[in-house]
């Protein structure tokens, strides 16, 4: 048996709604099981760790994506709709429907917001590092950002990774 805690390093690099989950899921996991994890947010990632996530998704920026209804009857519901790429693009509105639906099955499902992981994560004790060189370029300020979050560079998570035993680039 281990007498060290066990460490989880995550990069989150993109903000879209089924690219949220990832990194809240297992940090909030991973510090629930007294792990210690730090998750560096740049670039998209950035978007997470603001006051109001607007997070969407995109079938056209992900063909593989099954698209079940919510809602009516069972056999309905059960239905793999395959949204071809030139519909997707072309149909206005397409990608708020398709994120409405998503966050429709999620909490018919019972799945927590992303909102509802990031808090969970923070009460933990994970870390949540946001990149200041991407901050800086893409114009955010600390303030636009969730209490508890820390500011750092690639230098600050590097130091926590070094000894990660698991490390993820989202």
């Amino acid at each position: 048996m281990r007498n060290e805690k066990r460490r989880l390093a995550i990069i989150a690099s993109q903000g879209s709604l089924d690219w949220a989950y990832p990194p809240f899921i297992l940090a909030s996991t991973a510090a629930a099981m007294s792990w210690e994890v730090a998750v560096f947010f740049t670039f998209y990632g950035l978007t997470l760790l603001k006051k109001k996530i607007t997070a969407k998704v995109s079938p056209s920026a992900n063909p593989a994506m099954p698209m079940k209804m919510p809602f009516g009857p069972q056999g309905f519901q059960r239905i793999d709709w395959p949204m071809p790429n030139f519909l997707t693009a072309n149909l206005p509105g397409f990608d708020h429907a398709a994120t409405a639906l998503m966050r429709q099955t999620f909490k018919k499902k019972g799945v927590a917001t992303i909102e509802e992981l990031r808090t969970l994560s923070l009460a933990a004790g994970a870390r949540l590092i946001s990149c200041q060189m991407t901050a800086e370029v893409f114009g955010f300020k600390h303030e636009d950002f969730i209490d508890g979050v820390e500011k750092g560079g690639a230098a600050t998570f590097l130091e926590f990774a070094a000894e990660a035993d698991v490390s993820l680039f989202i």
